[in-house]
């Protein structure tokens, strides 16, 4: 008989949390029980999912000790707190946050990706930041091929990345605007409907922000190039769902569309939506809900001499969060 474990949701309640229910349920994970774990404002709400009724229980640290499998989207802050009780109660943490993703004794996984870094975990496991995944996603298959350098990438973000209120505000924003009315803005620093905001996550020093400097030390990490070159400027979009990157990137080997394509239609979780004579190009309108993520656009770059751009867009809730969170606990099933 195969073996089905007790899994937790700590966060079940946010944008991504519902997400896990869902995908947990429709991906047929091997599930003995579901805990619907949140904050004390949120114990004793009902989330139903279909012919199923869960009471919303406060995240303690004792919820862990009946736990096998804990996966965690509530916040950095909740899982510096709850994540190493977890881990210590002999639960399995999957942190959707960035509170672990650099510590060295914490494997950082895309299962797609590096899939062997998951040996050896000390029941700690970190997700990706959601444009890091998506980008992998075309990065990984080209530099397995070409030998990955240095990449430019500019991001496209949903509000949905920011949670259910942004998603909420910029339906709001766009009533107004049809009313005639003037939107208001409490999520976001300035109006999001009909507007883009080139700022995601705190700004540093340097001038880059937090969201940026994730896709340089999480790709660095994940591929294991600790050389690997990278600059990145991250925009929100006024987009409900699914993120969108705009990549150039130089090889170290000659490259070549064809081939290009080739060895992105060949790797798992990703598709070639790439026939520009026929307006045929990845965009978040078709890309939410889907768990392959899709490619496009590919050409030489103008300016590397090994180099090619290209277009990814994928659902940041799925393959930027729950799904890749699923997929994790996935893997460690089917290494149980």
């Amino acid at each position: 008989m195969n073996k089905k474990y007790k899994v937790g949701i700590v966060g079940a309640t946010g944008a991504v949390g519902q997400e896990l229910i869902s995908l947990l349920h429709d991906r047929n994970f091997p599930m003995e029980s579901l805990a619907l774990l949140a904050s004390s404002r949120s114990a004793g709400k009902t989330i139903s999912y279909k012919d199923k009724t869960f009471v919303v229980e406060e995240a303690k640290p004792e919820s862990f000790d009946k736990l096998d499998i804990a996966i965690f989207s509530a916040g950095a802050s909740v899982s510096k707190i709850l994540v190493p009780e977890a881990a210590k109660r002999g639960c399995i943490a999957i942190d959707n946050s960035s509170a672990f993703r650099m510590d060295p004794e914490v494997p950082l996984i895309v299962p797609e990706v590096n899939p062997h870094a998951l040996a050896g975990h000390k029941n700690i496991i970190a997700n990706p930041n959601c444009t890091t995944a998506i980008s992998l996603m075309a990065l990984c298959p080209l530099h397995r091929e070409f030998g990955l350098k240095r990449f430019f990438a500019s991001t496209y973000q949903a509000v949905s990345g920011t949670g259910v209120a942004a998603m909420e505000e910029l339906k709001s924003q766009l009533k107004a605007f049809v009313e005639g009315r003037q939107p208001e803005a409490k999520v976001y620093p300035y109006q999001i409907a009909f507007n883009v905001i080139p700022h995601v996550d705190v700004f540093l020093e340097d001038g880059y922000t937090k969201e940026e400097k994730k896709m340089l030390n999480e790709t660095r990490k994940i591929m294991e190039l600790p050389e690997l070159q990278n600059s990145t400027t991250c925009v929100r979009v006024p987009v409900m769902r699914a993120h969108s990157v705009s990549i150039n990137a130089e090889f170290e080997r000659p490259v070549s569309v064809g081939r290009a394509r080739e060895v992105i239609a060949q790797f798992p979780g990703v598709e070639i939506c790439d026939d520009v004579e026929n307006k045929k190009y990845p965009m978040p309108l078709f890309y939410q809900k889907k768990v392959k993520c899709g490619v496009g656009r590919i050409r030489r770059d103008a300016i590397f001499e090994n180099g090619l751009a290209f277009w990814v867009a994928g659902d940041q809730l799925w393959k930027g969060a729950a799904l890749n969170a699923v997929q994790i606990a996935e893997l460690l099933a089917s290494k149980d």
